[in-house]
């Protein structure tokens, strides 16, 4: 299974900031829409990504307030990514080392989708009953004088 294939289930909807938004604006929009993460772009690139994780971080830095920070000031500038052939064979592992939860998915320098470590758990739990149901199926449609010589094989 590719990248690509996440994102066509997933959908084309990307929630982005600009880097010289207010932390307090992106929030703001991470809240609204229930998500964990935002691209930052400027000039219709990806600069950076923009996590949960960094805005804990500066909340317990600055006393459980983000003031009138800038995301460029907090944001990842050099977020770890993927393009939409990579297989999530390559991409499980570089997310559980680095604790990547949002990796950005890039085709040269655009910005195709965001997928998330949640994203790329259902995947491969929907393959995996997928498989589990393909297995039991021919498991069950067995053909009769097939368990008979290999019965008497095993003998």
């Amino acid at each position: 299974m590719k990248v690509s294939d996440i994102l066509r289930v997933k959908g084309g909807t990307l929630y982005t900031c600009h880097p010289d938004d207010t932390l307090i604006k992106a929030v703001e929009t991470m809240a609204q829409f229930d998500i964990g993460s935002l691209a930052v772009m400027e000039h219709g690139e990806l600069v950076g990504m923009l996590t949960f994780r960094e805005v804990i971080h500066t909340l317990a830095r600055n006393g459980g307030v983000l003031g009138a920070r800038a995301v460029r000031s907090v944001m990842d500038d050099h977020p770890m990514s993927c393009t939409p052939e990579t297989e999530l064979e390559q991409v499980r592992p570089l997310m559980l080392e680095r604790h990547t939860r949002y990796m950005p998915v890039m085709d040269a320098k655009m910005l195709m989708g965001v997928i998330s470590f949640y994203d790329v758990a259902r995947a491969v739990v929907d393959s995996q009953n997928f498989e589990n149901k393909m297995l039991k199926a021919y498991i069950r449609d067995w053909p009769e004088e097939e368990t008979g010589k290999a019965e008497s094989n095993a003998r």
